[in-house]
Order: structure tokens, then sequence, then C-alpha cells
């Protein structure tokens, strides 16, 4: 499991999860504040994974260049900044937009319907 991971799962889960999807989660929103695509998203959730690989590398000793451990730690940052991406984004048009839109879930929105007499 290690070898796949890349790391111990408390490691995983305190540096990735914790620190590193706090991260994403901040990062996600502001671009959904900026009105920036989704593409700069996982730009930046690539950037997060390198600077998770290289924590994990100098503070607990795992192995710098582990493709497996980068890979799975890039895509856990990448689904957490791309969900609040997401949910900022629909919240951001329906606040922007209240006679356009209302909300459909956490992650859409939808047309107001006209109002009825």
């Amino acid at each position: 499991m290690e070898t796949l991971l890349g790391s111990s799962l408390a490691e995983l889960i305190g540096l990735t999860v914790v620190v590193f999807g706090g991260c994403g989660i901040l990062t996600g929103q502001t671009l959904a504040e900026g009105w920036k695509p989704a593409w700069v998203a996982v730009a930046y959730s690539v950037l997060l994974g390198l600077g998770d690989r290289f924590l994990m590398f100098g503070l607990f000793g795992e192995p710098l260049l582990s493709p497996a451990g980068f890979l799975v730690n890039t895509l856990i940052i990448g689904a957490i900044t791309l969900t609040a991406y997401r949910m900022a984004i629909a919240r951001r048009m329906v606040q922007q937009y209240p006679w356009l839109y209302e909300p459909a879930g956490p992650f859409a929105w939808r047309e107001r319907s006209p109002a009825r007499g």
C-alpha cells in the first residue's frame, strides 16, 4: 500500500488531505471568485502536488521522485480543489444573478422559473 501511495496513510491524510487539501479549498474558491476557468485550478493542483511531494520528502524522508506517490497526491488535491471551485462558482452565479438563476444543489444552478400569476 505504501508503494502505491508513496507514503504512509497517516502522512497522506495529515499532509495531503488536511494541509494541502485546505490549500486546495482556498485556491478553488479564490479562482472561482476571479472567474478563472477550471483548467487553471487543475494547473494549480499540479503545483500543490509538487509542493506536497517535496514536503513528504523533506519532513518524512519519503522518496522525492515517486511517480505513483505524486500522481495519487495530486489527484486527491485536484479533486478537493475542483470540488471547492465548482461549489464557489455555483454559489457565485446564484448570488450575483439572483433574477436569472436559483440553486440546484451545491454544485449547480438552474434558470429561475418565470413567476406564475
